[in-house]
C-alpha cells in the first residue's frame, strides 16, 4: 500500500441542497465520514484537490486517504463520489473511517501482465476480460494497489480464476461461493468472431 493521499478538509454545519449549492460556489465540495463508533462527520473538501484525485488517480477508491482537518488527521477510505452528469465535477463524496486494525471492503484494479508473451494471444486468440476490478476485504494497513494476473502461460481456451491469484495475507475476495473467472483467452471463429465462454457460464452478463 502506498502512502496515504492527503486532502484538505473543513468542518461544515449546514446540510441540504441549498447549503450544498452555496458551498460549491466557494469551490468546496460537501462530504461525509462515517463508520466506526463515532457519529458521522460532515466536512467540506477543496474542489481542485478532490477533482484531481477522481480524474487522475485510478486507485483512489482502493487507497487510504488522510483528511487534514486543521491540526487533526483522519484516516479514511473513499466509498462513493457523486459527480455532475454533464460537467463531471464532484458534487459529494462519502468516506469510511479507517481506524488502525480495522478491515475495509475495496475494489482493487486488475493488471494483466505479459500480454505480449501470452501464447494464446500470439496464436491469434483474444483476451476476454471478465473483471477489471475485484472486490476484496482487507486490513486497512494492507490494501493492495493492484491485482496482477500473469498471462505468460495462458493458452487459447484457458481461463484464469481467482484461485490462481496469490493474495496478500488476510486479504480475501468478497465472493466466496465460487471460483470466479477473471479473464480468459478465446479463439476466433471463421468470420473473426470470438469463440468460447469465459469459463464461468453467464459470468460476463453478471458483470454488466
Amino acid at each position: 500500500m502506498s502512502d496515504a493521499i492527503q486532502l484538505t478538509a473543513e468542518p461544515r454545519e449546514r446540510t441540504g441542497k441549498e447549503a450544498a449549492r452555496a458551498l460549491r460556489k466557494t469551490k468546496m465540495v460537501p462530504a461525509i465520514v462515517y463508520g466506526g463508533k463515532e457519529e458521522p462527520l460532515k466536512i467540506a473538501l477543496v474542489e481542485r484537490e478532490i477533482k484531481r484525485e477522481l480524474e487522475m488517480n485510478p486507485r483512489f477508491f482502493s487507497s487510504v486517504v488522510s483528511l487534514n482537518l486543521g491540526a487533526k488527521k483522519i484516516q479514511v477510505v473513499p466509498r462513493e463520489a457523486q459527480t455532475h452528469p454533464v460537467k463531471g465535477h464532484p458534487l459529494h463524496v462519502d468516506f469510511l473511517r479507517a481506524a488502525k486494525g480495522s478491515t475495509v471492503t475495496v475494489e482493487v484494479p486488475v493488471h494483466f501482465l505479459n500480454e505480449e508473451k501470452c501464447p494464446g494471444i500470439r496464436r491469434g486468440g483474444v483476451l476476454n476480460v471478465v473483471r477489471r476490478e475485484i472486490e476484496l476485504v482487507c486490513p486497512v494497513e494492507a490494501i493492495p494497489e493492484q491485482i496482477d494476473v500473469d498471462l505468460a502461460s495462458v493458452e487459447i481456451g484457458d481461463s484464469v480464476h481467482i484461485s490462481a491469484i496469490t493474495l496478500p495475507a488476510n486479504v480475501t475476495p468478497t465472493i466466496t461461493d465460487r471460483d470466479f473467472t477473471i479473464c480468459a483467452v478465446v479463439g476466433r471463429g471463421p468470420a473473426g468472431e470470438e469463440e468460447g465462454e469465459a469459463g464461468e457460464g453467464g459470468e460476463e452478463e453478471a458483470e454488466d
